[in-house]
């Protein structure tokens, strides 16, 4: 039966107990926002001491990308890609490897903005690196995990096509058929995947489940083929659901203590000793990576530039544009005491990186980079370098 349509009273008694209520409940934490506050150069701990130069190859690589862009397109919270035109462009007139000369640019062309979540400059900074694995291309032998393709079945939806409001949002399923026709449904979740597969041919097959499973968390890693080669497996899509942390899930779960610091090391030490229960346990993690191959030797970011070691790094797209130059000052994995004070690129993000005042840098490939990101979990902050024109 059509509910009939509700009189005026009804309207207004609703909108009363509407208001009633929404005069009792708390209100929530306050958003997180991005503040900048404008600073000098001789404010940045350690800028007189960093080799500079390093960090123009990868910001040439993030130029090249802003050059294609609409003049009048936001840059974040660094202004508009036009205030990115002289900065970029001047960066051609800078010697190679020349410190003086690549710390003279940037404090010629930038500003730099301290920057805070509501007023704290206080967050949390994890690493990546470019992992590893052995395959195959074909199944066999010891190589019997899937590294997936995009499948065909998987759609995103941009909502902003449907309403203005919605602009920049996407969502990810597949098309269900079902007794009244065809409806867009949520896509696997992990663990159905894990299970039964999904419509995608495999890319490769590896012979470590759990080092598939940390390629996805890292984002692209290379894998040393059975017949010599080497295939580079960079981040295609994802399932459409969000991500979670494994080791949190596993302190939640008694299987850490409380108190004890987790590590990438530690969680998989845990799942290969635990082959049982391991896929279990990273079905937590609901999310999960589809791969494509790729030509570039070396890992891609999400802005589509191979990452350099230590000087590139993944943050959340909410606040912070591709190709904005960071400063930052946080605790090192290296020892107590130790700081990194360096010029890096945000030129990636992930699923783990939210928040204004939240970073993941990218320390390369190799067992010294595996085990520096398996353990950073730094406290710290960064500056914004931003274009002058931008910062008036």
């Amino acid at each position: 039966m059509r509910p009939s349509p509700a009189s005026p009273r009804h309207i207004a008694l609703a909108a009363l107990l509407f208001v009633a209520a929404c005069a009792q409940v708390p209100k929530g934490p306050q958003p997180e926002a991005l503040i900048l506050q404008p600073a000098s150069f001789a404010q940045l701990p350690g800028w007189r001491a960093d080799n500079t130069a390093e960090a123009l190859e990868p910001l040439q690589k993030s130029c090249a990308l802003v050059a294609r862009k609409d003049p009048a397109q936001d840059f974040g919270a660094a202004g508009k890609v036009a205030d990115w035109l002289v900065p970029c462009a001047a960066l051609e007139a800078v010697p190679a490897g020349d410190g003086e000369a690549a710390r003279a640019y940037f404090e010629t062309y930038f500003t730099p903005m301290r920057a805070t979540s509501n007023g704290d400059a206080d967050g949390l900074f994890t690493g990546y690196y470019e992992p590893s694995l052995r395959g195959a291309r074909m199944r066999g032998g010891p190589y019997q995990y899937p590294l997936y393709a995009r499948p065909d079945d998987l759609v995103t939806a941009d909502l902003g096509l449907f309403l203005d409001s919605l602009a920049g949002q996407r969502v990810t399923g597949r098309v269900q058929q079902d007794a009244k026709g065809k409806i867009f449904v949520p896509y696997a979740k992990r663990a159905e995947i894990a299970a039964l597969g999904v419509p995608a041919r495999a890319l490769a097959w590896v012979d470590d489940p759990v080092g598939a499973f940390f390629l996805e968390i890292q984002g692209s890693g290379r894998i040393e083929l059975d017949d010599g080669t080497v295939m580079h497996a960079g981040y295609a899509i994802q399932n459409g659901h969000p991500y979670t942390a494994v080791g949190r899930a596993m302190r939640d779960d008694g299987l850490f203590a409380e108190d004890e610091k987790i590590t990438m090391q530690k969680i998989r030490a845990w799942l290969s000793a635990n082959p049982q229960t391991a896929q279990s346990v990273m079905n937590k993690n609901e999310s999960y990576v589809f791969f494509e191959e790729r030509e570039a030797e070396g890992a891609v970011g999400a802005q589509g530039v191979v990452l350099t070691p230590l000087r590139s790094a993944a943050v959340d797209r909410h606040f912070i544009a591709y190709g904005t130059p960071l400063w930052l000052d946080i605790e090192s994995p290296e020892g107590p005491g130790m700081r990194i004070q360096r010029l890096v690129i945000a030129q990636d993000t992930g699923g783990a990186i939210k928040g204004p005042v939240r970073g993941d840098l990218f320390w390369g490939h190799g067992a010294r980079a595996e085990e520096m990101a398996g353990v950073m979990q730094s406290r710290g902050g960064y500056w914004m370098l931003v274009p002058k024109n931008a910062a008036r």
